[in-house]
């Protein structure tokens, strides 16, 4: 089981939460396609540039488990991405943001993992590949969610909800790696956060940890 060091607060972690920037998958009403956000929501935010995630390497998991790369266009906000298929599929991938510095703090290296849900809410972890992941389990307008590292649960991982309604919760996650549950239907936004104790280097700079985030949008039912 993995534990996140040094967990903050959870009201700082709310305070924090409402100036970060996250990439999301945003798939269109009909599933036929997606945006690619560089956000605090789930909206393009054109005030950023777009490249700061245009290294984000795509996939989808089809019906069957099948993974194929995706492809996307940049435009002015976002990254378009066509998805093929019907029924229930699954947009992922991988943002390798680079090694940064914050004042005087640590050097980190920093690595996204943005997933979609297209169809049901419910869908398998990607599996031990998956640096940090976030699953949903729910059904009949109520869900949980959970944060997985290589396939294991963490716990303690802080995790930001955005609400269908459009406000913002920030949770904590239990021993097995499940959020509280939320009740309400419609289109859920979450990110969670695992820092990795863990020294290397990275495009020739020098890092003393590792910074995952996983984000997942998904729609649940009534």
């Amino acid at each position: 089981m993995y534990r996140t060091l040094g967990a903050l607060a959870v009201g700082l972690c709310a305070a924090a939460a409402a100036q970060a920037h996250f990439p999301f998958v945003v798939p269109d009403d009909k599933g036929q396609s997606a945006k690619v956000v560089f956000s605090d929501n789930l909206e393009p935010d054109t005030n950023v540039n777009i490249e700061k995630i245009a290294n984000t390497k795509l996939a989808l998991r089809d019906a069957t488990g099948k993974d194929t790369a995706l492809e996307f266009k940049k435009q002015e906000g976002y990254l378009a991405v066509n998805v093929p298929g019907t029924g229930n599929r699954v947009v992922f991938g991988v943002t390798d943001y680079g090694v940064l510095q914050k004042g005087d703090s640590k050097p980190f290296k920093l690595v996204y993992y943005p997933k979609a849900v297209l169809g049901a809410a419910n869908a398998a972890a990607l599996g031990e590949k998956a640096g940090l992941d976030v699953i949903a389990d729910g059904a009949s307008a109520k869900v949980r969610f959970r944060v997985l590292a290589a396939g294991k649960p963490v716990a303690d991982s802080e995790v930001t909800v955005m609400l269908p309604g459009g406000n913002k919760k920030a949770v904590a996650t239990d021993k097995e790696g499940y959020t509280p549950t939320f009740e309400g239907a419609g289109r859920y936004g979450v990110y969670a956060k695992l820092i990795e104790a863990k020294a290397g280097e990275h495009g020739g700079k020098k890092f003393e940890e590792i910074r995952h985030y996983a984000t997942l949008v998904c729609d649940v039912a009534k």
